[in-house]
């Protein structure tokens, strides 16, 4: 400070003149531990840093953004969230219960689910109402919608007896769902067989595992996985004309037959209120887990036709959305 300026605020404050100095804004680092690349994400991400920016975060102004993905490999959660931790986030993002998990065992940073089957069978909260710890944020009640699923499938193609479930068995949720999808099954005369994938080859293993088996159809039930490698999971469903069913709307667009689920997008949206309310000082286990509000199911037209399946037309009026 030269001898100027000195004179001058020593003047102001000799005066009794009362001035406000500028301070820095506060920059906020978050965190986003994913399983695809930012591209691949792009509607949830926007959707994330649109709720963001009506609470007042601008990335560039105010707010950072630390980007990390698995890109279908489940096993690097770890090291990923590890490089997170190291980068200082005042908050963590993550989706998924291995994702989470793994972000939860490097910190005690704050961690906002985006979305998790069932955080509480996976160990994640205490319960939905008091989570306790430093996880908070939102449901995707997966679980809960595998009797759905299985509903639609059989009005799809009612000649269903046997399909194949692809889930990544590293995921502490597993149980639970695949207890929930026997017990529909059961009241559909339907069987399932269960298979593990943890990255793209133990996808493809599993897919081609299907194939052999003869299933009449596929729940893709490994967003941990499949997201980064959807296309290789249409391309050989489509090869061995194999219905698929997901709970991801993007699968459904890139050509898989139907998906029904939870708006993903909506759930990231309301992921920055969380994100929002811990910068601001509340403590993630007093933020009570919240469940999904929005629903769709999609059908695609095109698939249906190649497959040779005849969508009914009260499934085509329930559809939020056919792409044809």
């Amino acid at each position: 400070m030269d001898r100027r300026r000195v004179l001058v605020v020593t003047a102001l404050l000799c005066s009794g003149a009362h001035h406000t100095f500028a301070q820095p804004a506060k920059t906020y680092r978050i965190g986003l531990l994913e399983t695809s690349s930012a591209n691949a994400n792009r509607a949830n991400l926007e959707a994330l840093l649109r709720g963001l920016r009506e609470a007042g975060y601008v990335e560039g102004k105010n707010l950072v953004i630390d980007y990390r993905s698995a890109d279908g490999r489940s096993d690097r959660f770890p090291e990923l969230a590890a490089d997170l931790i190291r980068a200082r986030p005042d908050v963590i993002v993550a989706r998924g219960s291995v994702a989470i998990l793994a972000a939860k065992k490097a910190g005690a940073i704050p961690i906002v689910m985006t979305s998790s089957a069932d955080p509480v069978a996976a160990g994640l909260v205490a319960n939905l109402a008091k989570p306790g710890g430093n996880v908070t944020g939102l449901s995707s009640f997966v679980s809960e919608l595998h009797a759905k699923q299985l509903q639609v499938l059989k009005q799809l193609v009612p000649t269903i007896t046997r399909f194949a479930v692809i889930f990544n068995m590293a995921n502490p949720a597993v149980p639970t769902q695949r207890e929930r999808i026997n017990q529909a099954a059961s009241a559909l005369s339907m069987k399932p067989i269960f298979l593990d994938a943890r990255d793209r080859e133990g996808l493809r293993r599993a897919l081609d595992t299907a194939v052999a088996a003869g299933v009449n159809a596929l729940i893709d039930a490994t967003p941990e996985v499949s997201t980064a490698n959807r296309r290789m999971t249409i391309e050989l469903a489509a090869l061995h004309k194999l219905p698929v069913m997901t709970e991801r709307r993007d699968y459904t667009e890139a050509g898989g037959l139907v998906s029904y689920g939870v708006h993903y997008a909506d759930l990231y949206y309301r992921a920055a209120t969380y994100v929002d309310k811990i910068l601001k000082g509340a403590q993630p286990r007093d933020l009570p887990i919240e469940q999904p509000t929005k629903f769709e199911l999609v059908i695609n037209l095109m698939t249906a036709k190649s497959l040779g399946i005849k969508v009914p037309d009260d499934l085509l009026l329930r559809a939020d959305a056919v792409i044809e």
